[in-house]
């Protein structure tokens, strides 16, 4: 079974070095690096290091979260992002929310919550807890999409890639590429997972388990 690699960056030792000794209990999860500011973790990953899964702070003493996530996903566009913050106004989700993040906790989480967060962006899934759901749906305006662009955002949201959802809607890879670029426009993001994290919240797209792609 592969392991969901996870980078932690916290300004704290104490909440870091728990975080990583707690998630190296877990059999389906391997830390593979931490660090204290965002300065130290872009040095650290600038070199081949596989990650998965970013577990980070959003304000941080020389560089927030959200900057540290929007640098990392310009040359690691796979990159899953949660955020895990003692703050919570609607500035500060919507901010984590435009660098990226599929998952948004409070340090008062529960480990169980955490895992839970990291085990669904990790599969393709934005976790975000009813409340912080709730003000960033009221801080979000709602878009229209047209049908063929819903149908490409629901099947994005399931993992597949542009030419595998291409073939489910039997239309050409460009025309797919077409539909993501204007629905990314109308969601007021470049970014494709930005795109599906804003659909989740606003009530555009519901994922659902049982479903299968």
């Amino acid at each position: 079974m592969s392991r969901i690699r996870v980078f932690i960056v916290d300004d704290h030792y104490v909440l870091r070095a728990g975080l990583r000794d707690m998630l190296h209990k877990e059999p389906d999860v391997e830390v593979v690096g931490t660090a204290a500011s965002a300065a130290e973790a872009l040095e650290a990953l600038a070199g081949p290091l596989a990650i998965d899964v970013l577990l980070t702070d959003l304000r941080m003493p020389d560089r927030g979260g959200d900057e540290l996530a929007t640098e990392l996903r310009k040359t690691r566009e796979d990159l899953r992002v949660v955020f895990l913050s003692n703050y919570h106004s609607d500035e500060d989700i919507f901010s984590a929310v435009k660098a990226g993040a599929m998952g948004y906790l409070l340090k008062s989480s529960t480990m169980e919550q955490i895992l839970d967060a990291i085990r669904r962006v990790y599969s393709g899934s934005a976790y975000f807890p009813p409340n912080i759901s709730r003000q960033l749906a009221q801080r979000l305006t709602r878009v229209e999409l047209t049908a063929r662009e819903m149908d490409v955002l629901r099947w994005a949201a399931k993992g597949l890639r542009n030419r595998e959802i291409g073939d489910k809607l039997f239309i050409s890879e460009n025309t797919v590429r077409n539909h993501m670029l204007s629905l990314m426009a109308k969601l007021g993001t470049t970014h494709r997972t930005e795109a599906i994290a804003i659909s989740i919240q606003q009530g555009l797209i519901r994922l659902r388990s049982e479903e299968s792609v």
